[in-house]
């Protein structure tokens, strides 16, 4: 298993590192933290809810990546990682199950799938986001994958106007070429709904167009999150460098690693 041993400290008082879960009790803490924001802030209904954490059928195959706050101890961030050689295992990826990917097989031995992240409440800074996004980046590239997909999620506590209105504004910039498209299994009815209403983009929906993601077609909804999800796509040639150097902080490592 790949450690990262990257580490960064934070615009405050708190010190935070980015790791690989290397046990079953990390694993643990961060299905813990999951249930917090997923269950108890966001009111979704998970099949482990009596146990007080966010556990799947996929976790078993994943990576799991941890920002931890060193002087408590505690796991504030998370993040999962489905390669396309673990999928082969557990049925195919999480986002299968949402989506149509047909379109997507001839990149499947090179893609890579990310989801499950979350961050607590007290730790939802630039810093924090940007450790996640340097741990993720550092296992992909080290592995060699070309290709990262994963479902990015719109609440629908408004109805689902705002939904709507996100997917109206991201397809206008950033849609994917007919041959990456995907197709909702369960899709959501934009048409009963306003999508002329201001709503603002998620930040991490915002963070993958800035590196280059595409829109692969048009949004599924999930229940049990109440959710309007979007299948992204990056494709890590279309990074740019500056944002690669950005999340990597060293500078020989995005200057061999880099398309």
């Amino acid at each position: 298993m790949l450690r990262l041993d990257y580490r960064a400290r934070t615009g405050g008082a708190n010190k935070l590192t980015v790791s690989l879960a290397s046990s079953r009790w990390e694993i643990l803490e961060a299905q813990r933290l999951r249930f917090k924001i997923f269950a108890e802030e966001m009111g979704a209904r998970l099949p482990s809810r009596d146990l007080g954490f966010d556990r799947d059928r996929y976790d078993p195959y994943c990576e799991h990546l941890l920002v931890r706050e060193e002087d408590s101890g505690e796991v504030v961030g998370t993040y999962r990682i489905l390669t396309s050689h673990q999928a082969k295992y557990c049925g195919g990826f999480y986002s299968e199950e949402e989506f149509d990917l047909a379109r997507l097989q001839h990149l499947r031995s090179r893609m890579v799938e990310v989801g499950r992240s979350c961050v607590h409440p007290d730790y939802r800074t630039g810093a924090t986001i940007a450790l996640l996004w340097s741990g993720l980046a550092r296992f992909i590239l080290s592995r060699g994958y070309e290709y990262v997909i994963g479902c990015a999620s719109i609440g629908l506590a408004d109805g689902g106007n705002g939904a709507a209105s996100i997917y109206n504004a991201v397809r206008q910039i950033a849609m994917s070429p007919m041959e990456y498209r995907v197709f909702p299994r369960h899709p959501l009815r934009l048409e009963a709904f306003d999508a002329s209403r201001p709503a603002v983009v998620p930040p991490l929906i915002k963070g993958y167009l800035r590196l280059g993601a595409y829109v692969c077609g048009k949004p599924a909804w999930d229940p049990d999150f109440n959710t309007a999800d979007l299948l992204m796509l990056l494709p890590l040639s279309r990074i740019d460098r500056r944002y690669a150097r950005h999340f990597l902080k060293d500078e020989r490592a995005s200057n061999s690693l880099l398309p």
